[in-house]
């Protein structure tokens, strides 16, 4: 399908073929359904291209709008929001649209004289948008269309009751559009109560990976994984790499051994300011830092074009997690590599990821790294208790009673 036939008007179709050859399956599908003014649930890969899909749809209902029409999205992390914000502004200079980019880790009072001058469109997080729709400085009654960005995440993340504040501080008959690139069954069950006779579209598997991306896992030893880390940096030379793991202090921890080797690295996590978050994402996308390690707190919002690799220091226990974090490589179309390295204390998590995805991945050996740590067998290694002994030791009330007799001779 060409862009011609997506609906759109003249200039914003002409924009976007200048940047883009074809519209995506995504893009193509929701579209139009979406200038229908139909609520969506739309089941999408990341780097499928569906930020655009929606920021599209949402450009053109406010350009063709002859009311005072508002549209709001909502988005997991600042990250993301401010990658969406970012997307979309180019082409809604394009008819002179406001933009507004509300979240927190930034002053309120800058953000409310954006407000005050009553901005079309609005992309934000859910605690700071509630709060302000609370305060009554965004006129609620205005705002049309709501699009919920990673619905997925949102939900696994905990943002679920602002959600449900959120909609119902807005007209009951309004247009909502979901996104997501996983339907976990509770938020299926959420689907009929804030939606009205959604149109469902589904341009892949559930909770698949792109076909783009190659999977490669391998068994390491747990303490291994940070030399088998720097060997692949090493060997392989790419010129960019987001390394992803669970806990923030160990973000922190393998960032300077990173560094200690030669390699440039920094650290993004939740406990960084968003001033410094915010440089390091930029320094990253410039290639200023080679190596991001990163918490899952950003595994919606980095966008890198043409990261050639996402490397995996633990599996997370959320097998979802897993499809958005390999779904940082291999955006609109292009290819990319997918690394994790496993221990045997994580096989069930690795399990839960194959059942989610429906894929074998096979763990392999990599070459200079034998594996000589042992499953587990589930049995406790520590060895029975005494306890005659433990009884006769609560007996003792002084520290005499507890010396050893010395031998008669």
């Amino acid at each position: 399908m060409p862009f011609k036939d997506l609906d759109l008007s003249t200039e914003l179709t002409e924009a976007i073929t200048s940047k883009f050859k074809q519209p995506t399956k995504i893009q193509a599908q929701t579209v139009p359904i979406a200038l229908a003014n139909k609520d969506i649930v739309a089941i999408a890969q990341t780097g499928s291209g569906k930020t655009l899909a929606f920021g599209w749809a949402l450009i053109e209902q406010l350009y063709q709008s002859s009311s005072a029409r508002q549209a709001v999205i909502i988005a997991p992390t600042r990250e993301l929001a401010t990658q969406i914000h970012q997307s979309i502004k180019g082409f809604s200079d394009i008819y002179g649209l406001s933009l507004s980019l509300l979240t927190g880790g930034v002053d309120k009072e800058s953000q409310l004289l954006e407000l005050s001058k009553h901005p079309q469109l609005i992309v934000a997080t859910p605690g700071r948008l509630l709060d302000l729709l609370k305060g009554g400085f965004i006129q609620a009654d205005q705002i049309q269309t709501v699009v919920l960005d990673e619905a997925d995440r949102l939900l696994g993340m905990g943002f679920w009751p602002d959600i449900k504040s959120i909609l119902s501080l807005l007209p009951t008959k309004r247009q909502t559009l979901m996104f997501s690139a996983t339907l976990p069954d509770e938020l299926g069950s959420q689907v009929s109560t804030l939606l009205t006779q959604p149109v469902v579209i589904e341009t892949n598997s559930k909770n698949t990976v792109v076909e783009q991306i190659e999977e490669r896992l391998y068994l390491v030893n747990k303490g291994s994984k940070v030399k088998a880390l720097i060997h692949q940096l090493e060997l392989n030379r790419w010129p960019q790499a987001l390394v992803f793991i669970s806990a923030k202090d160990n973000a922190d921890a393998l960032c300077k051994k990173l560094n200690k080797a030669g390699i440039v690295a920094a650290a993004l996590h939740g406990n960084k300011q968003q001033v410094e978050r915010t440089q390091t994402l930029a320094d990253f996308q410039q290639n200023k830092v080679r190596v991001l390690v990163a918490t899952d707190v950003l595994a919606r919002g980095v966008h890198v074009d043409k990261l050639p690799v996402v490397i995996n220091m633990e599996l997370p226990s959320d097998p979802s997690i897993y499809v958005h974090r390999v779904g940082r490589t291999a955006r609109a179309g292009e290819e990319g590599l997918a690394i994790s390295l496993v221990c045997h204390g994580e096989s069930d998590y690795l399990q839960a990821i194959r059942n989610l995805t429906q894929r074998t991945l096979s763990l392999k050996q990599l070459e200079g790294f034998p594996v000589t740590d042992q499953p587990s067998t589930g049995q406790s290694k520590r060895p029975k208790r005494d306890k005659q002994a433990n009884r006769r030791t609560s007996k003792k009330s002084s520290i005499k009673q507890f010396k050893t007799k010395a031998p008669q001779r």
